[in-house]
């Protein structure tokens, strides 16, 4: 017959060694959730600054202005085929910030220098989004950006940190990571390096849609200024950034054999259009309003 030699409030084992771990564990918890750095309060900090939802000016007219706020979007590649295992075509990207790991939790906003990327995340937030700006504030905000005119690409204000895109010629300490190519950042100053013009699609028709508005969702070529190199999505060069696998950006003039742009080079200034997502079109603001009593008295007439 087995005698018991303990109750249930005898202490076995390292039972001082498990209160002592178990106290300091929660003395850790408590004082990283007073400084704020628990996962949850970091990922907290990331939706409520750079994922911040942002809206995107209204184009009325079609075209893009001076102090709108506007997406950078390359569309994906028409050809759907996959010709090579883990090789997926070309998806919708757009242009967007690219933070270091240590910094994209604890940022309050957007702080330069800094990379970009091209972001499968579509959705306007501050990390993707840039305003159309004039070189020299002689452009008013509400005038039409042209064709062939220099203007800058800048992160909105506050959160965005007001940077501006900026490229130069690469060189052997300063290029794309993977492309080589010339590389894209975000600056904090303005200069001629941080100027960009917007060229017609069609090589042909650029002499003629020269000092023509730039229509607003429209595939156009971003040139780099300085450089005379367009803006580009580096299909084949995938960079690990906090947000994913996404696209490296470069300037770089893809041309096909016909001397004209590839599909790389395709931007597109993204804004919001009366009648889409962003300012939709109600029924009731265009079907013409007929009064109960006009029908009547045209029911009896008829009688």
């Amino acid at each position: 017959m087995s005698v018991r030699t303990y109750n249930p409030s005898v202490r076995v084992g390292n039972w001082n060694e498990d209160i002592q771990l178990e106290e300091d564990t929660l003395k850790d918890f408590l004082e990283k959730r007073d400084r704020g750095e628990l996962l949850i309060q970091k990922t907290h900090n990331l939706l409520e600054n750079i994922l911040k939802k942002v809206d995107l000016s209204i184009s009325r007219d079609g075209y893009v202005h001076f102090g709108d706020v506007a997406m950078i979007m390359n569309k994906g590649a028409k050809d759907r085929t996959k010709y090579s295992s883990g090789v997926d075509p070309r998806d919708d990207s757009v242009i967007a910030v690219n933070m270091a790991q240590s910094k994209v939790h604890e940022a309050k906003k957007i702080e330069g220098p800094c990379d970009i990327s091209g972001s499968k995340y579509l959705d306007p937030c501050v990390r993707n989004a840039f305003v159309v700006t004039s070189i020299d504030g002689n452009s008013a905000n509400g005038e039409c950006l042209r064709y062939g005119q220099p203007f800058h690409l800048k992160t909105t204000e506050d959160k965005g940190g007001d940077l501006l895109l900026f490229s130069d010629r690469s060189t052997f300490q300063k290029s794309a990571k993977r492309s080589r190519h010339q590389d894209v950042s975000l600056v904090n100053e303005p200069s001629y390096l941080t100027q960009w013009q917007v060229l017609h699609i069609n090589p042909q028709l650029r002499m003629e849609f020269e000092g023509s508005p730039v229509p607003a969702n429209h595939s156009v070529i971003i040139s780099h200024c300085k450089t005379n190199h367009a803006l580009a999505i580096e299909q084949d060069c995938k960079l690990k950034t906090p947000f994913g696998h996404e696209y490296e950006i470069s300037s770089h003039t893809y041309l096909d054999s016909h001397k004209a742009e590839k599909e790389m080079n395709h931007m597109m200034i993204v804004m919001g259009v009366p009648g889409d997502n962003v300012y939709p079109v109600r029924c009731e603001d265009t079907a013409p309003v007929v009064s109960t009593e006009n029908t009547q008295m045209s029911t009896e007439n008829t009688r």
